[in-house]
């Protein structure tokens, strides 16, 4: 039986991995639409109020506009 994380989705095979996982993820998470880049909200902005994807390569910018929180993307099973 699979444990999934509830902030970012990913799976894992025990509890003991899961919560190891949980100690470092974060439920600010943002996904890129360019890119598909996955980063914590704190690492696309510096001031607060204009956000970017950190990958050097791409050019994505603005929450709700290339850059989505996490959960918008995640896919709910009935």
């Amino acid at each position: 039986m699979t444990r999934t994380c509830e902030n970012c989705g990913r799976t894992f095979p025990t509890e003991l991995k899961l919560e190891l996982h949980r100690d470092g993820c974060v439920d600010d998470q943002l996904a890129c639409r360019r890119c598909g880049e996955r980063f914590p909200e704190s690492t696309a902005t510096r001031d607060g109020w204009h956000y970017r994807c950190p990958n050097d390569d791409c050019e994505g910018t603005g929450i709700g506009e290339d850059l989505v929180q996490l959960d918008e993307l995640r896919v709910g099973t009935p």
